[in-house]
């Protein structure tokens, strides 16, 4: 075991966890921001920076700091370490710069976007961008590009993070698609469209930080603060079945595997469950899915306060209401 500490508090973790890993163990506003590492993705990590941190101690041996910011999602804990992050300028100032890089040839699609309320982006732009760009280049332009019968790309999108590549060559027999090119002329892509297709290749759409990778059966076709996301499972063959389905009134939009609090699918689905199976009454209902994360989706409060909490078993904690004492 190794004892670090974080913006001053002290934890406890298991030896090789990296930074990011203890940071969220302890949780909250000191958690450094990710948009490339995914933990169920081996390998993934260490492309965005989004993450660096300042390590002022490198280990009880050796009370030396790091001489640059390291990316905290690859770095490996030792005992004794120190590492600022929201308490250190320099990591705040570096944390600016790179989502300044990030938006340098990002379309300001938002008001079109499939994944505006719940893109990391756009919560990482809000926390530590600018209002104005001094880029004055012009920015990459991409046409749409149809991955398969359910997955539409657009690259103009695309922070080049390599989770879905990770995602295909981890949880589908045969990846297609990879990065082409090199440098400034880097993009996701096939050479041929409509070839990503099996059981699995829906999972791309939910581990993208950004809204690169749509589904097409859900595009355009609603906001999603204007729906209400419902935990529900069924028998399933090929997954375990559990998703969160995004209704409106009877109406299901979309269906996508669950996920924590820091965006990070739980347990990946087929696509039988999340494109063919559109009807409630294909699914076991379990209830409101506890929206985790600072997200505008809990806006529209579909978790109702229930008062006889043991009629309505295993509720998340915000949907739970005491009764006033008499």
């Amino acid at each position: 075991m190794a004892k670090i500490t974080f913006d001053g508090i002290e934890v406890e973790v298991e030896d090789g966890t990296t930074i990011l890993q203890a940071a969220r163990k302890i949780g909250g506003s000191v958690v450094p921001p990710a948009m490339c590492y995914y933990t169920p993705l081996k390998g993934s990590g260490g492309k965005c920076r989004v993450c660096l941190v300042k390590v002022t101690q490198g280990s009880a041996k050796d009370s030396r700091p790091m001489p640059k910011l390291v990316a905290s999602c690859i770095t490996p804990v030792q005992d004794g370490m120190v590492v600022e992050n929201t308490t250190n300028e320099d990591v705040l100032n570096a944390r600016k710069g790179i989502v300044e890089m990030l938006l340098i040839n990002h379309p300001l699609d938002c008001p079109i976007c499939d994944q505006a309320g719940e893109c990391d982006l756009q919560d990482l732009s809000y926390e530590h961008g600018v209002s104005a760009t001094r880029y004055e280049e012009e920015r990459r332009k991409f046409n749409k590009i149809d991955l398969g019968p359910y997955i539409q790309l657009h690259m103009t999108r695309c922070i080049l993070c390599y989770r879905c590549v990770y995602t295909a060559d981890q949880i589908t027999p045969n990846r297609v698609h990879g990065v082409l090119g090199r440098g400034d002329a880097a993009e996701i892509g096939t050479y041929i469209e409509n070839v990503i297709d099996n059981d699995f290749s829906g999972n791309v759409i939910d581990v993208c930080p950004v809204g690169a990778l749509t589904d097409k059966t859900w595009r355009f076709k609603n906001r999603v603060w204007f729906t209400k996301p419902m935990d529900a499972h069924r028998d399933c063959p090929t997954c375990s079945g559990k998703v969160t389905l995004w209704t409106r009134g009877e109406e299901v939009l979309r269906v996508t595997a669950r996920k924590d609090q820091y965006n990070e699918v739980e347990e990946f689905i087929c696509n039988t469950c999340r494109f063919d199976k559109k009807e409630t009454k294909d699914w076991t209902i379990e209830g409101p899915r506890h929206i985790e994360r600072n997200s505008v989706i809990s806006a529209n409060h579909y978790e109702l306060p229930v008062l006889n909490v043991p009629i309505v078993p295993n509720l998340p904690s915000s949907t739970k209401k005491k009764l006033p004492q008499q």
